[in-house]
């Protein structure tokens, strides 16, 4: 059971970022726990959802839906990585299917940051103790080519390249007919009813992604995604709203033909990432090899 706890910012309080101020105030659990909820929408100011670097003012307003989830100290772990790239500042590894990018509710072990941890030993300098290095994410079935920083300067100014949209990202999607090429505008937010999924809603985040479809044979589709914008799910959302869902796709897709196809992972591969290196502002561009049933689909299409 969900327990509740509001408190008011007064004069004596000692201000600071939201995770810390909450991690003081109640000292029985970790900030880490408090970077869980309030990234979660667990914790809202003034009825709002913030992030965890907020720094609250005096009468601010703060609601905490406590949480029974199974909170740790994150536990490195050996798991082989693909690296593609690696230097003293950044990685690039080939993510695979069904590798979860940085722990949370259900998913505390086995994850990116997990390997991570193992492979960089001085991650554990971060200050965000659940996503230490993380700079972007793909979600766990999405495979494909995805960056990591290995020192807190490479970190930020990875995060303002992602942010001002500098760097380039393409992907790959088998898809059920055939797309127009395209630059498709059409805003996203969370479903108003399932909300574990988002939707196309006018009054959603801008989000824009360029389509292009390289072969196609009556059926399915190989096409090329370029996301202009980073919002969850976007590609998946916004091919489904084009009528051209990806195949596999249990959430956005077709289950009568991803049933005749037989695959319920969605075919969706990070394909390439270009960006300037954030140390030594090198143009890298790095690519990741396609996994073999996404190549069965290529070579149908083909």
């Amino acid at each position: 059971m969900t327990e509740q706890e509001s408190i008011t910012i007064a004069l004596e309080d000692k201000i600071c970022r939201l995770d810390k101020f909450l991690s003081e105030k109640f000292n029985t659990q970790s900030r880490a726990y408090f970077q869980y909820l309030i990234d979660t929408g667990f914790v809202l100011v003034n009825s709002k959802k913030i992030k965890k670097s907020f720094i609250p003012s005096v009468g601010d307003d703060i609601e905490i839906f406590f949480q029974a989830v199974e909170m740790c100290d994150l536990k490195p772990q050996n798991i082989p990585l693909e690296i593609l790239y690696e230097d003293e500042n950044i990685l690039a590894i080939n993510k695979p299917k069904g590798m979860v990018v940085h722990p949370a509710a259900g998913n505390w072990e086995n994850t990116f940051v997990n390997a991570l941890l193992y492979h960089c030993k001085d991650l554990i300098n971060f200050e965000d103790k659940i996503r230490p290095g993380i700079v972007h994410r793909l979600d766990k079935d999405t495979t494909g080519v995805i960056i990591a920083a290995k020192t807190t300067k490479a970190h930020q100014r990875l995060i303002v390249q992602f942010q001002n949209r500098e760097i380039i990202k393409k992907y790959l999607a088998i898809c059920v007919n055939k797309p127009d090429n395209q630059i498709i505008n059409a805003p996203i937010k969370r479903h108003p009813i399932k909300r574990k999924e988002m939707a196309v809603i006018d009054s959603g985040k801008e989000a824009s992604t360029k389509i292009e479809t390289l072969a196609y044979n009556d059926k399915l589709s190989l096409v090329q995604a370029s996301p202009k914008t980073g919002r969850t799910h976007q590609i998946r959302v916004h091919l489904k709203h084009i009528n051209t869902p990806i195949l596999g796709d249990e959430t956005y897709g077709s289950k009568s033909l991803n049933k005749k196809f037989n695959i319920y992972t969605h075919l969706l591969h990070a394909y390439s990432i270009e960006f300037m290196h954030p140390i030594t502002n090198e143009k890298m561009k790095i690519v990741a090899n396609i996994p073999d049933e996404f190549k069965k689909f290529i070579h149908k299409i083909s």
